[in-house]
């Protein structure tokens, strides 16, 4: 069962609505995800979303273990994740490893991914996309749990909507896309600052998220920076 703290929950809820009018909604959507992932206990958090032709891409990973997650699942194009949008509901497995829907599965996932929910993202009744949670070890979900999921991704449908009545439909789309093409950029620098400085995935994702939080900038166009030097340097 999920323990939450009420006014942690509510001075969260409270710093996303004073900072929505200050940064951009893909920043807004990376900030909810880090709160549901911190706030809540679980191992790491993660948000997809559809592109136009209605498949899903990952847009937000709080770790290395949840982009390991979200990007078997795509690859597959099957897991609880996918699921949830398909079916336009939660759906929860307490060992993903070992779960005979997606039985592909287990052979691309980090190993401290094992428990795994999912919830829609909606907007008009329709889901865009999924809230996606993991715990390192089995676990099994409740009711509890799952509403904690609904209600943050409550929210993220209201950024969602007010950033649609702020500006044009299609910017908020191009917006989002933006976020979605760039992912190729950050696996490539993640990939090139493993290589470099004999890192992890996860240190040099983690090192990554740090120096563009740090200097006010997005991960995509930091990313784009390393790789440009990287590439100066073949030259």
């Amino acid at each position: 069962m999920t323990h939450i703290d009420p006014e942690a929950l509510v001075a969260s809820l409270r710093r996303l609505q004073t900072t929505s009018s200050t940064t951009g909604i893909v920043q807004q959507l990376e900030r909810a995800v880090d709160v549901v992932n911190s706030l809540f206990g679980y191992a790491g958090a993660g948000l997809m979303f559809a592109e136009e032709g209605k498949d899903l891409r990952y847009l937000v990973a709080t770790d290395e273990r949840g982009r390991s997650l979200e990007g078997a699942q795509l690859h597959l194009g099957q897991g609880p994740c996918v699921s949830a949008y398909e079916q336009n509901c939660a759906v929860t497995s307490s060992d993903v490893r070992v779960d005979p829907r997606w039985p592909k599965l287990a052979d691309r996932l980090h190993p401290e991914v094992r428990a795994v929910a999912g919830v829609p993202v909606r907007l008009g009744g329709e889901p865009v996309g999924t809230l996606n949670v993991y715990q390192a070890k089995l676990y099994e979900w409740d009711e509890s749990d799952v509403q904690t999921l609904y209600g943050y991704a409550d929210v993220i449908e209201q950024l969602l909507t007010v950033a649609m009545a702020a500006e044009e439909k299609s910017a908020l789309a191009d917006q989002l896309q933006y976020a979605l093409d760039y992912r190729v950029v950050i696996e490539r620098a993640i990939g090139y600052l493993m290589g470099k400085h004999d890192l992890t995935a996860t240190q040099a994702f983690t090192g990554l998220r740090k120096q563009a939080r740090d200097s006010r900038r997005r991960v995509a166009d930091l990313a784009a920076e390393v790789l440009g030097e990287g590439a100066g340097e073949i030259r």
